[in-house]
């Protein structure tokens, strides 16, 4: 592994807590994770989870989940109970501290009176263009409002009467009266609460105007005593308005926000812009389709929380950002799956092989392992005939020099069976493959010849007569390029982004409870799909065996 793996659980943030506790300037450590109701967690907000609740679970403090319901039009009771859901699928529990912005709404609307009350803040009739354009530029200072100078009792009457719904959406703002000319465009008068007469599904109609994220997220902070407040690097910038916030009102504590690399991950884009309109657009099934890098969607894939998990450590936490390559998630999938993925066999292209010195109308049972590394797992019966299936790419008629497998007089094993040698191969009339007539030797049951003759290939099959007919979505990558353009995403869909093929599967998938991932062998993982139905059981890949990231790990 990397040097990056290696220094795994320690970076700069937890060094940062450490050193705050070693020198007394914070007693304990909350953290919270402040997601906005308004779509579903993705793989990025695994890593603020797992830093934010993984920081408090290992200095012995508290995470708390709150949501930024400040935007009633895009808030949905959906995406509250998805978030919820995801955060405990993923192995995290805030508690009994589970709070919106919305529980501090009144508080909120007090201080800003305050700030109006003590100079620093005054209501805007300008429209949102204006604003916009007086702002200024990273190079040209910004322009101070016709309405900068309104008296303190005048703003107090227009921000009490915009509370109650006198005006129309846009009419006016409130804003920080801070400095038109600063560097930080973030303090050129920033926008603290706006005119939204819409219903919001916590507080109803009782409010006609509601704070902008940069006025709750810091107060909020402040009265829930939040000691290490962790942000992604996009609210870098935005740290002095935090600042300034709790420097000029009463708040109860002074939290201090720290800022963190996004996790930016190839062939995927995170933009809640792009993952709404995949749904909204109807290019993916739902939030949860297995192609979506939400949470809902990894989890319907078969990805394991302790993966997830697992994926996140690895990468670590840094202050410039970068991009992981894909490969280097599967890798770790994979790595954890090959521990715990129960063994069986499935088979996705099937070419049908009829044994004829079997005996027709005989069947027997053979012993399968589910697991070769673990033998707690125990072991389960499979029925074997004269009739198989095998995977049509395990046989070539006139082979290269390289491939072992099945081929005209070639001898294989059948995995877990007996040697079997293909005798004649039956095309139909459009000269394809259909059938291959093969003997087998009873004296190999088990895969051993007593005489001690080797055979170059193992194969999968299963029993044509007792297979179980299943759908099988193959899952690849949703974009066709490392770094899709999130402003042209639809084009770049990849359109073989999934395949549906009819598997014949072993019986005992048609009657496994197992929730989890399980390895097809020699085929990938995969798991069970909501849609499976009695008689109609539904596999999803979650990912395949081949694995290039390990390789180009070691090497590079």
């Amino acid at each position: 592994m990397t040097d990056e793996s290696s220094n795994a659980g320690r970076d700069f943030i937890r060094d940062i807590v450490a050193a705050d506790l070693a020198s007394g300037r914070e007693k304990g450590v909350v953290t919270r994770f402040p997601p906005e109701p308004n779509g579903y967690l993705h793989l990025g907000h695994a890593k603020s989870i797992c830093l934010n609740f993984g920081i408090a679970e290992e200095f012995g403090g508290r995470c708390h989940l709150r949501f930024d319901d400040t935007n009633p039009t895009k808030e949905e009771q959906e995406y509250i109970d998805a978030i919820e859901r995801d955060v405990r699928w993923l192995g995290f529990d805030w508690g009994e501290h589970l709070h919106f912005a919305s529980d501090y709404f009144e508080q909120l609307y007090a201080w800003a009176q305050h700030l109006i009350r003590t100079g620093k803040a005054y209501v805007d009739d300008q429209t949102q263009e204006e604003i916009r354009l007086t702002r200024g530029t990273l190079t040209e200072p910004g322009q101070n409002s016709p309405f900068r100078d309104r008296s303190v009792e005048e703003n107090l009457d227009l921000f009490t009467r915009m509370r109650a719904g006198e005006f129309p959406n846009g009419a006016r703002v409130l804003r920080a009266k801070i400095d038109m000319t600063s560097g930080n465009i973030n303090l050129r008068d920033p926008v603290l609460y706006r005119i939204l007469n819409a219903h919001h599904p916590r507080t109803g109609n009782t409010w006609h105007i509601y704070p902008s994220y940069d006025f709750a997220h810091g107060q909020s902070d402040a009265i829930e005593h939040i000691t290490h407040s962790i942000c992604t690097l996009e609210f870098e910038d935005h740290r002095p308005l935090y600042d300034w916030c709790l420097e000029n009102l009463p708040v109860p504590s002074r939290p201090h926000q720290y800022e963190f690399a996004r996790l930016n991950v190839t062939y995927t884009l995170l933009s809640k812009r792009v993952l709404n309109g995949l749904v909204h657009g109807g290019h993916v099934s739902g939030w949860d389709d297995p192609r979506m890098p939400t949470l809902a969607g990894l989890q319907r894939r078969g990805i394991p929380a302790e993966a997830l998990r697992e994926f996140v450590k690895r990468i670590g936490v840094a202050k410039a950002n970068s991009t992981v390559d894909i490969g280097m998630f599967d890798f770790v999938v994979r790595e954890v799956l090959n521990k715990t993925a129960p063994r069986r066999m499935a088979v996705l292209n099937p070419l049908k092989v009829v044994i004829e010195n079997y005996p027709e109308g005989q069947s027997e049972t053979l012993e399968a392992v589910n697991h070769p590394d673990d033998p707690l797992q125990g072991s389960r019966r499979i029925p074997f005939g004269r009739e198989l299936y095998i995977e049509r790419d395990d046989f070539m008629e006139d082979p290269p020099k390289k491939f072992f497998r099945m081929a005209p007089g070639r001898e294989v094993r059948l995995r877990y069976g007996y040697f079997i040698t293909c005798r004649e191969v039956i095309k139909n009339a459009a000269g394809e493959v259909v059938e291959l007539r093969c003997t087998y030797d009873p004296a190999t049951k088990g895969g051993n010849a007593p005489d001690g003759r080797k055979v170059k290939a193992t194969i999968h099959w299963v029993s044509a007569a007792e297979a179980v007919p299943a759908e099988v979505r193959l899952y690849n990558l949703l974009f066709t390029t490392p770094q899709p353009d999130a402003a042209n995403f639809a084009a770049q869909i990849n359109p073989g982004s999934l395949e549906t093929v009819t598997g014949m599967l072993e019986p005992a998938l048609a009657s496994d409870n197992f929730e989890g991932a399980i390895q097809f062998e020699r085929q990938g993982y995969f798991c069970r799909d909501k849609d499976s139905a009695p008689g109609k059981p539904v596999f999803n890949r979650t990912v395949g065996l081949r694995d290039t990231w390990a390789k180009v790990s070691t090497t590079g």
